[in-house]
């Protein structure tokens, strides 16, 4: 009987095994419109090997995948480069059918997956020999988890880059660059904002330490969306530009709003940075959520954030962005705060706090209109947008 789900070939000895979300909207947080993919990666070697398993509910596409190869029983290692349950959710599964002789992991990545599903794992140190080619392993610890590893096989010249360098994209084609590029380049840098931000000076130290690594590298495959076969120069000058997190000519402006209060000093200001001549996004955090956010954070030099205050308070949709936020620790930002209120006015001033919490640069006091903003108060925004912007463009220009 001919396989529903089939391995895709990916290099001479190595398949592509994984599965394919179409429908996932949410990653802890973190909006998926596009869905995703849970990669798994088959190696054909003396020493069959599969790197990395897929996330609970894809147990049997990831198998009768690989049934489309080899028998599984045939399997001799897994290797779990991440042991988050995305990437580890089927692998006591996986252990039971396969019955592998031995399953690695790093040193944090085997007390984790001790700690979420009992496994005693071997640990990766050294380079495994797998008969004609070796797979070599490079801890990256905090990119994005304490257990996290990348792992490369010599043969074919394979970096499984585990969370690094992936999307959240699903699709009908396997490489990066049978996608349309600017659909990829967004879901990249969206990735990269709300996964890997907060870990910059970590991708920094990974990416100025590749050359001494002398990787032949024919494919780089990530544990979600598209691989890349070519223009490996682009992907690390993409990630590098991430990770520098210099300012960029570009502002964006996030708000709530009740009663439109806030609204009308959001588009004040937005319009200011227009008149500028800098290009500016608005997003409404009644249409649009964290995710969203942290991609024009991430994009942008300039960020201006307002709110209504609600039971002497931040309204709450604010906060929660600006938790989420601060999390990722953006750097080389310039800030502006404002906001409405009735009577007691904390929303502003709570904004203002955070965005000094986070070192944002915040040249100008923030803005606060009683109920509904005055023509005078409109005109302070506008005027606030445009020396901004102008701002921006002497340390951009």
């Amino acid at each position: 009987m001919k396989s529903f789900y089939n391995a895709e070939k990916i290099s001479d000895n190595v398949w592509w095994v994984g599965a394919v979300d179409w429908s996932v909207r949410n990653f802890h947080g973190y909006l998926t419109e596009r869905g995703t993919t849970y990669n798994a990666f088959l190696i054909i070697d003396e020493k069959v090997t599969l790197v990395d398993t897929v996330k609970a509910g894809f147990f049997n596409e990831m198998m009768e995948r690989i049934s489309t190869v080899i028998d599984p029983e045939k399997i001799d290692y897994i290797i779990s480069n991440h042991a988050e349950p995305d990437h580890s959710g089927v692998l006591t599964d996986a252990i039971a059918a396969i019955k592998p002789e031995k399953v690695f992991a790093s040193a944090m990545g085997a007390k984790t997956l001790k700690a979420y599903y009992g496994l005693d794992v071997d640990v990766a140190s050294a380079p495994l020999s797998l008969g004609q080619g070796t797979l070599s392993f490079v801890e990256t610890k905090m990119l994005h988890w304490p257990d996290s590893m990348i792992s490369f096989y010599d043969r074919d010249g394979l970096l499984f880059s585990q969370d690094a360098f992936g999307q959240h994209l699903a699709g009908s084609k396997l490489w990066a660059d049978e996608y349309d590029q600017s659909i990829l380049e967004y879901e990249m840098i969206k990735y990269y904002a709300n996964i890997i931000n907060a870990q910059s000076s970590k991708i920094l130290a990974l990416l100025d330490s590749l050359p001494s690594l002398n990787l032949d590298i024919k494919a780089i495959a990530p544990d979600h969306g598209p691989l890349f076969r070519k223009d490996f120069d682009k992907v690390f000058a993409a990630y590098r530009r991430y990770a520098e997190q210099k300012p960029q000519k570009r502002a964006a402006v996030v708000f709530c709003t009740m009663w439109h209060a806030t609204e009308k000093l959001a588009r004040a200001f937005a319009d200011g940075v227009r008149y500028a001549g800098v290009e500016v996004e608005m997003i409404d955090l009644a249409a649009s959520e964290r995710s969203a956010v942290m991609t024009a954070v991430a994009k942008s030099g300039l960020i201006a954030f307002g709110a209504p205050t609600m039971n002497n308070q931040v309204f709450p949709a604010m906060a929660d962005v600006l938790t989420y936020v601060k999390g990722l620790k953006p750097v080389n930002k310039i800030g502006f705060a404002f906001g409405s209120c009735g009577w007691s006015g904390e929303g502003a001033k709570q904004i203002t706090a955070e965005l000094e919490a986070m070192k944002f640069d915040l040249p100008i006091p923030f803005i606060q209109s009683k109920y509904m903003p005055t023509d005078e108060e409109l005109n302070k925004a506008f005027a606030a947008g445009e020396t901004l912007a102008e701002k921006l463009k002497t340390v951009t220009e």
